[in-house]
């Protein structure tokens, strides 16, 4: 099948464009805002950009709490997502009131960060500490209002659960992090689906 995005007219029951693209990381991101409200949302628009200097990114539809705090403080922390945590991960995604503490919602224990004032999630297994670079409006090829906003940060420092590092090595599959696909649908990764190649010329 074919079909035109700006028609849409694919003729199926949903949308494919987010089945295609996947699995897609998910950005669990902890904001704060300026008055010290916490919001804690996943974004399935989101993935690193950068190695050096370490640099993430997630889109937003509208501008949402999370961009909207993190524009007042330029601050915020990227939580992994993983198995063990998924049931909390969807409760985060509830439409709750401005201010209301989706940590609190969701029954999640908030640790102090280092460098930055947003908490973070206490039992991921992982954490990157943000400072805010931009926010981009997604403006489409006809113009317009944008309903997306990408926003970057740079990386200044990253926690790691001192049980996942295996000989030097960081062994993400035993985390479990999950992705998003289309739909209603997930994946996790597992040390069984794990495999390695080696670059040519590397």
């Amino acid at each position: 099948m074919f079909y035109e995005t700006s028609t849409n007219d694919h003729g199926l029951p949903h949308d494919p464009f987010k089945a295609i693209v996947t699995p897609r990381p998910i950005g669990w991101i902890t904001s704060m805002s300026g008055k010290g409200e916490v919001n804690l949302s996943p974004y399935s628009f989101f993935n690193a950009i950068s190695e050096k200097p370490p640099m993430v990114a997630f889109s937003s539809s509208g501008r949402k709490d999370a961009l909207t705090f993190i524009e007042e403080t330029k601050e915020f922390v990227c939580n992994l997502a993983t198995y063990d945590l998924r049931e909390q991960l969807n409760a985060t995604s509830a439409p709750l009131p401005r201010g209301e503490n989706e940590m609190v919602h969701a029954g999640l224990e908030a640790t102090p960060s280092r460098l930055v004032k947003p908490p973070r999630v206490a039992n991921a297994t992982a954490a990157l500490e943000c400072k805010w670079l931009q926010t981009v409006p997604l403006v489409p090829l006809e113009g317009g209002e944008p309903s997306y906003y990408l926003v970057i940060g740079q990386v200044i420092g990253i926690h790691i659960d001192d049980r996942f590092i295996v000989d030097g090595l960081v062994d993400t599959a035993a985390m479990r992090p999950i992705a998003r696909s289309g739909y209603r649908d997930y994946f996790v990764a597992t040390p069984e689906t794990k495999f390695a190649m080696k670059r040519p010329g590397a």
